[in-house]
């Protein structure tokens, strides 16, 4: 944005610069034109207009050269700002998938603490034969317990066992 100001700011000043020589030019083929109707003496008319010649010349000259670095400073605007546009779609984009990815974290840590209890029930269950002292949870009740706290910072992550069967 600091660069695009400062382009801003150097088109405007070559703008400037741009009308500024217009009018010297439009001046100096208005005293040309006045030189060459006003009679008098032949050869210091024909030295001034060929000096006036040259000048306007060189000011189409120079107009010519600002009108395309003018060009050129406002296509690299634009493809500043089309740039700038661009990274913001993806960092939308991509803000979009780590949103995604969070809810499925979070989805994922309820499930595996349902599983988790689960396992600890059939251990206990084995190990105690008939005593129920806890109680399966529901994967939805762990979801909307778990889903905000997934959210908030690292935490312990839970012992996952894998059985093979």
């Amino acid at each position: 944005e600091v660069q695009v100001d400062e382009l801003q700011r150097l088109l405007a000043g070559m703008e400037k610069e741009h009308r500024s020589l217009l009018l010297k030019m439009k001046e100096g083929e208005a005293e040309l034109a006045r030189l060459r109707s006003v009679e008098g003496d032949k050869l210091a008319q024909q030295d001034r207009s060929a000096q006036l010649e040259k000048e306007v010349a060189m000011l189409r000259e120079k107009i010519h050269h600002l009108d395309d670095m003018l060009k050129s400073q406002q296509r690299k605007v634009r493809q500043m700002i089309e740039q700038l546009q661009n990274s913001k779609t993806v960092i939308q984009a991509k803000d979009a998938v780590i949103q995604e990815l969070k809810e499925k974290v979070a989805y994922l840590e309820a499930e595996n603490l349902e599983m988790h209890d689960r396992i600890e029930h059939l251990i206990e269950k084995q190990v105690s034969r008939g005593s129920h002292s806890s109680r399966a949870r529901s994967k939805s009740e762990y979801v909307s317990r778990y889903e905000g706290s997934a959210l908030t910072g690292p935490k312990p992550l839970p012992l996952i066992r894998v059985v093979e069967t």
